[in-house]
């Protein structure tokens, strides 16, 4: 999570910085600096503005390289014939950067040539994928992946989701479409990692639905080999600068609430981490069940749920992979001192109901981990979070036998009231407004 604010801001700050200037189109090595501050590994690009800077770009990179068009105005370099390839020395750079100019300027005019970008040549075989996004009148934006390259209106072959994804739901876009097959290894080529295109794709879904100001991105060619990812060339194009902040397209699906994460010191010292549940938590919710005493699940579920019942994948595919506009779970996260894996102790979960001003509240904390205040902490954090959703109450059923949890109610201001005598019960109610 740290990681992501860290890349979130810097490319935050590439974008304003266009923004502020008045444009709309970034440049390739632009485009490719957002891209790697999201860990998607791109071809080292050089800007150089004249012949003789080119040439010490290609020295310092070594040959064989390749020079590109570099401009602010111009996304489509090889329509213009902005693009040279394979070149071996000193005299190829320096004409390829003639030409570049002269291509471009009969064929747009002066002042669209800031220069030109000096990349290696990448000579290693690989499946040239597209990776991209835009945005659709009713979807807001949607993702794009398929097959790339010179042809990729020619053959069109690629598949639509919606961000952000999850490394299911980026396999699942995957197989939509016919380059996968040659994913797995064709005519004596080792496989892609697919988990490793699965986590590329993820993060880019990360970055589109984090900048809203993003009207286009596109990674063409995505160059995918056994053990190698690489980004050869990328653009994008940014929502008009006057466009406010709250006409910019939002995301069909709610993406990650990270301003709900945050540290907490318990009693005893040790340092935890609250956040909003995610889909990968499943396998930490397995391990998190497993603990649990057969009294911690009555006073929470009011039955005797079985083990079995509680993990089951189908289960827990509901619990962790949620629409955060209608239920928001806060887990608590540390790592094991002994071993240094992470492990969730307990969480907490607003499910908002029908009359959307309000929701209903669960709470439930590890034996290994009561006393400690951890139930209040998420508590509190919980009422925090629906007042921000803008709910009006929250409400949730207690156990009449849970003395711990009606203790922390009146502590936190619900009035408790008797609730369903046939079950044993209590309802916690807490206004939120007044």
């Amino acid at each position: 999570d740290e990681e992501r604010i860290v890349q979130r801001d810097e490319a935050s700050r590439i974008v304003r910085a266009a923004r502020d200037a008045g444009r709309t189109i970034l440049t390739e090595a632009e485009a490719k600096a957002i891209l790697a501050t999201y860990g998607i590994p791109v071809t080292e690009t050089v800007t150089a503005a004249t012949e003789d800077e080119a040439v010490a770009a290609a020295a310092a990179i070594g040959y064989p390289v390749v020079c590109k068009l570099h401009s602010r105005t111009i996304t489509h370099k090889t329509d213009v014939g902005g693009v040279r390839l394979n070149l071996r020395d000193e005299a190829a750079v320096r004409d390829a950067f003639r030409a570049i100019v002269r291509s471009v300027t009969a064929q747009r005019g002066p002042g669209h040539v800031d220069g030109v970008t000096v990349q290696p040549m990448i000579d290693w075989a690989g499946t040239e994928l597209i990776v991209g996004s835009s945005v659709d009148a009713q979807f807001g934006p949607v993702l794009l992946f398929g097959l790339g390259g010179a042809l990729v209106e020619v053959f069109r072959d690629r598949a639509l989701g919606l961000p952000p994804l999850t490394t299911t739901l980026a396999r699942r876009l995957m197989e939509r479409t016919r380059v996968y097959g040659a994913l797995g290894g064709v005519r004596g080529r080792d496989p892609v990692d697919l988990a490793a295109l699965e986590a590329l794709l993820v993060r880019f879904s990360e970055l589109v639905v984090e900048h809203p100001e993003i009207a286009e991105i596109e990674i063409n060619p995505l160059l995918a080999s056994a053990g190698r990812l690489l980004a050869l060339d990328a653009r994008v194009i940014l929502h008009p600068p006057d466009l406010p902040a709250g006409a910019l397209p939002r995301p069909a699906i709610r993406p990650y609430p990270l301003a709900y994460r945050g540290r907490w010191t318990d009693r005893s010292g040790d340092e935890w981490t609250i956040r909003p549940i995610r889909p990968e938590d499943e396998t930490l919710l397995v391990a998190f069940h497993r603990t649990l005493s057969e009294r911690s699940i009555y006073q929470r579920y009011f039955e005797d749920l079985g083990l079995d019942r509680r993990i089951a994948h189908e289960r827990l595919v509901r619990v962790c992979f949620t629409d955060y506009d209608r239920e928001l779970a806060l887990v608590a996260e540390r790592r094991d001192p002994a071993t240094g894996e992470a492990l969730l102790a307990g969480g907490a979960r607003l499910s908002r109901l029908r009359d959307g001003g309000s929701a209903e509240f669960s709470m439930l904390v590890g034996d290994a981990w009561q006393g400690r205040g951890l139930g209040s902490e998420l508590m509190r954090r919980l009422i925090d979070v629906a007042r921000r959703e803008g709910l009006a109450r929250v409400h949730g059923e207690i156990l009449a036998t849970n003395g711990p949890m009606i203790r922390l109610s009146h502590r936190l201001g619900f009035d408790v009231e008797p609730g369903d005598p046939t079950d044993g019960t209590v309802t916690a109610r807490l206004s939120l407004r007044g």
